[in-house]
């Protein structure tokens, strides 16, 4: 019996293979024997495979175009074969079932549309299944106490699993994450970029999640928003006083003057010269000094006596 298979799957003759795979996805489902106990739903469904089994077939699809069904079906000259045609002659295999399980992929060809043992229901899915988000995704962000200090731009680029145009097939595409990293903020901030993980046709993508990893600088220790300096000093210099100069992170030269006498334990806090506050960047914390008090190894009778008198030290 002829039948024209773009009829078959109700697409013009024009139609992508992206929607010669959603027509066939869609009435496939409809007139499939196990949802439908309608009369001719069993001769449809076989229909609808052999108009997807030559459609979905470049070569097939090039001689129906061209020859009909009685070409494709009777055969063709040779001839013709070296541009593309289908030169054999063309028999269905007549089981639509093999042409659906193939289409879906697996021993369940209503995996998308069900998750138990149960009878499939008319209506699509089953009350109560609903996809699932895949756990977040976390990656290390490893940023300068400069990047923080100032801010800046982080491209970042990702390769994801991606659904295609056909909504059943993926590939691999890579794309570029842009981190507008904010002036202050600490170790830890979480970047969430949601929904950009892998795609699949029964689940919601995962989110990526980029967790900011300061990286040690060489001058300062971060706490919070205080930036820790420490530098070594003479004993001569924690007793008498001395002045200092300190490169700060945009670049400035602080002088600083220290007068007290400066014990082990002794901070100088500067105010307002540490991390910007990330709430509001215009604030800062404080720069705080910490001295390393270089004690003599060998201190002479004289030496000492000389501590003592300047001291005013009695034993």
């Amino acid at each position: 019996m002829s039948s024209d298979y773009y009829e078959t799957l109700e697409v013009n003759r024009n139609a992508t293979d992206a929607e010669i795979k959603q027509a066939y996805r869609r009435l496939a489902l409809k007139f499939h024997p196990s949802r439908n106990r309608e009369a001719g739903s069993a001769e449809r469904f076989s229909q609808l495979g052999e108009a997807y089994d030559v459609l979905s077939d470049l070569r097939k699809k090039a001689t129906y175009d061209k020859f009909g069904e009685e070409g494709l079906k009777g055969g063709i000259p040779p001839e013709f074969g070296n541009t593309g045609a289908w030169s054999s002659k063309y028999i269905y295999h007549g089981n639509p079932q093999k042409t659906f399980r193939q289409f879906f992929g697996g021993d369940n060809p209503f995996a998308d549309f069900y998750t138990n043992d149960a009878p499939l229901q008319f209506g699509g899915l089953q009350p109560g299944v609903v996809k699932t988000q895949d756990s977040a995704i976390e990656r290390d962000l490893h940023l300068s106490l400069d990047d923080l200090f100032h801010g800046c731009t982080k491209k970042i680029k990702i390769s994801r699993r991606v659904m295609n145009e056909d909504g059943y097939t993926s590939s691999i595409k890579d794309k570029i994450l842009s981190i507008d990293v904010k002036p202050g903020w600490k170790e830890g901030t979480r970047i969430i970029f949601p929904k950009e993980g892998d795609q699949g046709p029964n689940s919601i993508p995962a989110d990526i999640v980029f967790i900011v990893r300061q990286k040690s600088h060489p001058q300062f220790i971060r706490q919070l928003n205080d930036l820790i300096y420490k530098t070594q000093i003479s004993l001569e210099m924690a007793l008498t006083g001395f002045s200092m100069d300190v490169e700060t992170l945009d670049g400035r030269l602080l002088s600083i003057r220290i007068n007290d006498i400066v014990h082990p334990s002794y901070k100088k806090v500067v105010t307002g010269e540490g991390m910007p506050l990330s709430q509001d960047p215009a604030q800062r914390g404080n720069l705080v000094l910490t001295f390393d008090i270089q004690f003599p190894e060998t201190l002479s009778t004289e030496g000492a006596q000389l501590i003592k008198q300047a001291l005013n030290l009695k034993y």
